[in-house]
């Protein structure tokens, strides 16, 4: 978390509105460990990661959406060890993630 502090507080500063995405818990195996952060500025800026993969992209969008309607999700990513690799979630395991609007 420490290290997406800089960033989102240089957003702020400037007025942007920024969404937050942790990982609240994974199953099996996973790339991050419970509390990686990602955050997302309205212009669609990424610091920090949750996974790597297609599932950066996947919260960067889901992120985004949170900041339009302003409600926070709970999101599930999860893929078979055969599938793993194509996806970009090599471990096989399930991550859960949580994406918030951040409020100043």
């Amino acid at each position: 978390m420490r290290e997406i502090l800089d960033d989102i507080e240089r957003w702020r500063s400037a007025g942007k509105r920024v969404a937050l995405a942790r990982v609240v818990a994974v199953d099996g195996s996973g790339p991050r460990l419970a509390g990686a952060a990602m955050a997302v500025s309205e212009d669609g800026e990424v610091a920090g990661s949750v996974s790597g993969g297609c599932v950066e992209g996947a919260v960067l969008t889901e992120a985004l959406d949170v900041l339009e309607d302003g409600s926070a999700k709970l999101l599930t990513y999860g893929i078979a060890d055969e599938d793993a690799f194509d996806v970009g979630l090599t471990c096989g395991g399930t991550i859960h993630v949580f994406v918030q609007p951040l409020d100043w």
